[in-house]
């Protein structure tokens, strides 16, 4: 994973579909929020926007398709990001919600969720008491008996059908396991290196944000893939952002930041955009003597098929 003179990629999670507008009024939730927000990140040295839609009227998650079209088109105008898109939309989404967008217009990236498993933020609902909306509540209480489902068979299907479209993955682990998962599908070429693998580090239901799963899933992939197989990135949750992201840049790693990932930008301060995060972690990497990835250093280093390629309109 570290290679001499490496450049490291930033990405940045915009809105998610965890947080709800009531746990902070800095969180994205319209088309034209987004996209502000993304553009901003972009300019602060994101290469890679992550992406989910919302509900423009109450922030909702949303896979709706129009929505993703008052999204991507404006985005691909004013930014030379590279836009991904997610496949995992909402715990509570079905498989074909989650792909209406990407399908249609198969992007360079999609993120992929490598493996079913408990995902959960119900406690902080606990701490809340009063609700800008009422979907908020049902939404992150229901988490607590839900299971985010990414069956094999699920997989391979967005392996298939987008990777034929010449898609690249952004492939979310959440736990050695999932690794293996992947493993899976590596070693029966349905997917082919070179690999974009998101370790996630604090999600309640997956690994823990321990300095020591950071070193268990980078030699766990070494064996798997083999280390000029692959790219990683690390996504601390919450309050373990920075901690983890500057851990995975020393040790290797690219690195996600984002209002998706955590709503902070230090103990008991709201991050008031997707760029203080940016700016944060850039700061961070810079001054630990690396430089951060262009949005074409980042396309060439995880072979992309280009913005070109990508017709949103």
């Amino acid at each position: 994973m570290t290679k001499n003179n490496r450049k490291i990629i930033i990405s940045c999670a915009i809105t998610g579909s965890v947080h709800t507008p009531t746990m902070s009024e800095y969180l994205p939730a319209t088309p034209a929020q987004i996209v502000e927000s993304a553009v901003e990140a972009a300019e602060a040295g994101a290469a890679i926007l992550h992406l989910h839609a919302r509900h423009p009227e109450n922030g909702r998650p949303s896979g709706d398709p129009a929505h993703y079209g008052m999204i991507c088109p404006e985005l691909s105008r004013r930014t030379k990001a590279v836009i991904n898109i997610t496949t995992g939309g909402s715990t509570q989404m079905k498989i074909e919600e989650r792909l209406a967008y990407p399908m249609t217009v198969k992007p360079e990236m999609c993120s992929l969720n490598m493996g079913s498993m408990n995902f959960s933020i119900h406690p902080i609902a606990e701490r809340i008491t009063q609700w800008q909306y009422a979907w908020e509540k049902e939404k992150v209480e229901g988490m607590k008996d839900l299971v985010f489902k990414n069956t094999f068979a699920d997989i391979e299907y967005i392996l298939r059908n987008l990777g034929e479209g010449g898609t690249r993955f952004e492939l979310e682990c959440y736990d050695v396991g999932q690794l293996y998962n992947l493993a899976y599908f590596v070693d029966r070429q349905i997917i082919k290196p070179p690999l974009f693998i998101q370790a996630i580090f604090g999600i309640l239901g997956g690994l823990g944000s321990d300095a020591e799963n950071l070193f268990v899933m980078r030699s766990t992939a070494d064996r798997l893939f083999g280390r000029d197989s692959y790219q990683m990135s690390v996504l601390g949750a919450g309050r373990h952002q920075m901690a983890v992201l500057t851990m995975g840049a020393i040790l290797g790693a690219n690195v996600r930041c984002g209002l998706e990932d955590n709503l902070y930008l230090g103990p008991g301060v709201k991050a008031k955009s997707n760029a203080e995060q940016v700016r944060k972690i850039r700061r961070i990497i810079e001054e630990l003597s690396y430089e951060i990835a262009t949005p074409a250093e980042a396309r060439e280093m995880l072979q992309l098929k280009g913005a070109e390629n990508v017709r949103f309109d």
